[in-house]
């Protein structure tokens, strides 16, 4: 990734990451991106869940939703990931602030058909769920002709991190406030089954892993605010 590019940090350069291993981390610890874009000179700014491969971002909806229809034509896109670690109270108003890992990327989305929409789809589910797209009936072909995928290559990216304890003004460490993180840990519960399921249908095993790996990474995100 170039320094140089508009993905470029200009406030507090030094949070600043560049290097594609910080940016995997943290588009693989998340789920959901804001996509910015502009039609007809107005922006819209839209969320949805993503599935990253290589240098690419995977995306799906309604074939005639706005999104879909503006980006299929190539326009310039940009995507954001933010994942919150906690926020950080300080003893002064000003210093107060957020301990967080954000991604910054830009890229233009090309439409997907046959087999490599099938395939953009399954890294979608495979991203969510690892394990899930092989125990799932497969889309018919009205679903398919229903949905559009995209592929948007990453051509400019960002890291921002923002970790550790408040960083006050010297002159405040003296003050009577409370000051320090409230961590936040995002994680997967244990699975409730649906109503309609058959009792001898048993929890997959790969379901059993993904909230016992979701626990370990709210840990992991704790220990970052430390």
């Amino acid at each position: 990734m170039d320094k140089r590019s508009r993905a470029r940090l200009k406030r507090l350069p030094h949070r600043g990451r560049y290097d594609e291993a910080a940016l995997h981390e943290v588009l693989d610890a998340g789920f959901l991106a804001h996509m910015g874009f502009l039609v007809d000179h107005h922006p819209f700014v839209i969320p949805t869940l993503y599935g990253r491969q290589n240098n690419a971002l995977f995306l799906h909806g309604s074939a005639a939703s706005r999104m879909v229809r503006a980006l299929a034509v190539g326009v310039p896109v940009c995507a954001t990931v933010t994942l919150v670690d906690g926020l950080v109270l300080a003893r002064s108003a000003f210093n107060h602030s957020m301990n967080y890992r954000s991604a910054v990327v830009f890229g233009t989305a090309h439409l997907l058909e046959g087999e490599d929409k099938l395939s953009g789809l399954k890294v979608i589910s495979e991203h969510l769920v690892a394990g899930r797209w092989q125990d799932v009936r497969p889309p018919s072909r009205k679903e398919l002709k229903a949905t559009s995928v995209l592929r948007m290559t990453i051509e400019e990216a960002s890291v921002k991190v923002r970790q550790g304890p408040v960083l006050d003004d010297e002159a405040d460490y003296s003050l009577p406030y409370w000051a320090g993180v409230v961590p936040l840990k995002i994680n997967w519960s244990k699975p409730i089954g649906d109503s309609r399921l058959k009792p001898e249908t048993p929890l997959p095993a790969y379901l059993k892993s993904f909230v016992e790996i979701s626990a370990n990474d709210a840990e992991r995100s704790e220990e970052r605010n430390r």
